[in-house]
Formats: structure tokens, C-alpha cells, sequence
């Protein structure tokens, strides 16, 4: 028998919960031993039918031998990441969907959890129920991964959607996003990028097998989108979401990022839509991967914390490996790698092409939009100078 202590009752908790009772039979065929919630750590009590495996001090947790597997569901850092590495220390397996942890302290985690021969697991943390970190880690061992692309936050996927499909400014689709529950009366993490930019971090500790701090990483939100931009890549078959961007640059450096995005008319990342989350790599041999699904909410992030569960429970050892510690002379300067850019400006076309050359002019008008050549933003700000720019957008 497995003994399992969760750590938090909300919206994550309840779905590992609802999961592990109601698949209890198919998770035992699955791992050979029957899956035992023994504790679930508490701040407040709760109406419910299991309310004997209620605790109020970790301690209990931490020094019963019996507890195999630990499930972090508390979120953020304090007190997450002192419990988490206590487990760990104690020999337990971790499970975890906390992104701001994984992100700040994951290579220090996975250090741990290596020593003592367990696992750190955190499929959840990155997609919800999307298996992109199992796929990466798992299911691409003959390829070299250059680059990855996703929408990783679905709160800000459904505001660009409602923009994009019902022509409603960012602030009426944030607040109906905050009526929905899908956004926090506080909607920051989501809509400056700070969420996605975790995540990206994350994927690209993964792939590229290096520890990247958020706070290195360049990031933008979608505060700023304009409908009118929105409007004018619809008519060319393109629009905007907000990806996190990594990818090694031509001088072996990591180019990664959080930005708002002009994606056009072709593969999952156009595709996509509504609070769905999707992912997109490229590779060598097996050419562009994607992953595709719910990315948030209770049962899909319980899902894949109850698939790292049982991951856990069938382990022999260590599964992931451990990336480096964190060197932040490895990450590019954003505005020194060459990319397209999307512009919208008040001068006319002929302006435009005085200043860029032969450029694709997309629309004309009170404001003249186009795609430049690829160029570094050092490059394009310069050329920008002179323009009366209105918005500037990067083109996958």
C-alpha cells in the first residue's frame, strides 16, 4: 500500500481528492498497490465526509514513516517551498502543480530528491492536464528539441479569444474572465505574463537542461493589445496570443520570453482558443510536436497530479534528471536576436517604406500596419524613430 499526505484543500486538493477516490480501483490495477490518502494538511476546516484525515501541522506529515508520497497543492512559496524540501529531505516522493516553485526552486528541489533517491514530480505545474513535460521527457529521446512555443495560461487565451472572435476590448473580456472565475480579482500573474513566463522557465529548464530564474527573463503581458490590431491581422489571417518563446540562438545562447505574439493562419497555436492551453515544439527527426487541452482547473490539473502519483509509486529511483544551476550568461539578450516584427503606425505606406524598404503592407488606412524582414529590436527601435508608432508586436 502506498500512504499519500496531501498539503491543501482548495481547488487543486479537492480534484486529487475526487480523483484518487473515484479511480481508486483503476490507479490499484494500474500500480499493483492500493493508493491510501492518509492526510490532507489544513488552515481551515471544511464540510466534508473525510474530515478524520484532516491535520494542522506538517510535522505530523514529515515524521510519519509511513507517508510515501507527498501532493503540494498549496501554491506559491511560503510555506510550500520549506514542506516540499522537507519531504524530500525525509525521503518522501514529491508531487506538485506549484509553477512559482518549480520555477524559483526546482533545480535546488531535484538536487534533493536525487541524493535521497525519490522524485520531484510537476507535470501539473506546466498545461494542466496537457503531458508536455512527460512527452519532452519521456517520448523524445532520439531528438534535440530547438525550440518551443506555447499558450500557457488559459486566462489570458480566453480574453485574446473574446477579443478576437467577439470584438470586445481587453478591459470588457478581462472583467468577464474575472465573472466566469477564470481570473483572479487580482488578474496581474495572468495578464502581465508573470504566469506564462513560469512556465516557459520551466519547459526550457527541461529541454534545454539549464535553471532559468522568471526574473531573468524578459516579459510582457497583454494589457496592451489594441482591437484595432486585433482587427487587422484577422483580415490577414492571423492573431494575437500570448506565448512563452525558448529557443537556442546562433551563438549557443537560450532566447526565451513572454510575449504577446502575431501567430497566423496555421498549426495548434493559431488554433487554439478559449481557455485552452497548447504547446508547440520543433525537432529534428520527428519534425513539429504539438500538445493540446485543458490547461487549468480543478480535474485537469488533479488529473495530471494523480498521473505523477502513480509515476511515483511505479519508480524505481530517480526518474528526471537534474538540470544545471542557473547561469544568467547562457540567456541571450532578447533584443539582439533577429525575429519579425508586426507595426502599426499613423505615417503612410510611403513613409513605411522609405524607412524599411520593401516591406508586406497588411492594411492602409488612418493607420498603416506591416510585417517587417527579420531584424534585431535593437535594429527595428532605431528605425522606429522617426515613425509615429502606435503598437509593435513580435511574429512567430
Amino acid at each position: 500500500m502506498a500512504k499519500i499526505a496531501l498539503l491543501g484543500h482548495g481547488v487543486v486538493g479537492t480534484g486529487v481528492v475526487n480523483v484518487l477516490k473515484n479511480k481508486a480501483a483503476q490507479l490499484e490495477k494500474l500500480t499493483g498497490e492500493q493508493l491510501e490518502l492518509k492526510y490532507i494538511l489544513v488552515r481551515h476546516d471544511y464540510d466534508v465526509d473525510y474530515k478524520e484525515k484532516f491535520v494542522t501541522d506538517f510535522t505530523t506529515i514529515e515524521t510519519d514513516e509511513e507517508i510515501d508520497i507527498v501532493v503540494e497543492a498549496i501554491g506559491g512559496t511560503d510555506p510550500a517551498y520549506k514542506y516540499v524540501k522537507a519531504a524530500l529531505e525525509q525521503g518522501k516522493h514529491v508531487v506538485t502543480s506549484n509553477k512559482e516553485l518549480v520555477a524559483k526552486h526546482g533545480c535546488e528541489l531535484m538536487n534533493i530528491a536525487k541524493e535521497k533517491n525519490v522524485n520531484l514530480m510537476f507535470e501539473g505545474a506546466v498545461g494542466g492536464a496537457i503531458p508536455v513535460i512527460h512527452g519532452v521527457r519521456n517520448c523524445l529521446e532520439a531528438n534535440t528539441v530547438n525550440s518551443v512555443a506555447g499558450i500557457l495560461n488559459g486566462t489570458t487565451n480566453y480574453i485574446l479569444t473574446k477579443m478576437i472572435e467577439e470584438k470586445q476590448s481587453f478591459d470588457v473580456a478581462l472583467k468577464r474572465a474575472q465573472e466566469l472565475g477564470y481570473a483572479e480579482a487580482d488578474p496581474s500573474a495572468d495578464v502581465d505574463g508573470i504566469d506564462t513566463c513560469r512556465k516557459i522557465c520551466i519547459l526550457a529548464d527541461i529541454i534545454f537542461g539549464n535553471h532559468i530564474l522568471p526574473e531573468n527573463v524578459h516579459t510582457e503581458g497583454i494589457r496592451n493589445v489594441r482591437i484595432e490590431d486585433v482587427d487587422t491581422l484577422k483580415t490577414v489571417g492571423g492573431c494575437i496570443k500570448l506565448l512563452g518563446v525558448a529557443k537556442r540562438a546562433a551563438d549557443g545562447k537560450l532566447f526565451i520570453m513572454t510575449a504577446p505574439h502575431v501567430v497566423f493562419n496555421q498549426g495548434i497555436l493559431f488554433a487554439a482558443t478559449d481557455v485552452f492551453n497548447a504547446a508547440q515544439l520543433e525537432t529534428d527527426n520527428a519534425g513539429t510536436m504539438a500538445f493540446y487541452g485543458r490547461g487549468a482547473g480543478s480535474l485537469p490539473t488533479a488529473s495530471a497530479v494523480v498521473n505523477d502519483i502513480v509515476e511515483c509509486v511505479k519508480a524505481d529511483g530517480t526518474i528526471y534528471p537534474v538540470w544545471d544551476d542557473e547561469k544568467p550568461e547562457a540567456v541571450a539578450d532578447y533584443k539582439s536576436v533577429p525575429l519579425q516584427f508586426y507595426v502599426a503606425t499613423a505615417d503612410g505606406a510611403e513613409k513605411v517604406k522609405e524607412t524599411f524598404g520593401d516591406v508586406r503592407i497588411i492594411a492602409e488606412g488612418t493607420e498603416t500596419a506591416f510585417i517587417t524582414e527579420k531584424m534585431t529590436q535593437v535594429r527595428l527601435e532605431t528605425a522606429l524613430d522617426g515613425l509615429a508608432v502606435k503598437s509593435v508586436l513580435r511574429v512567430l
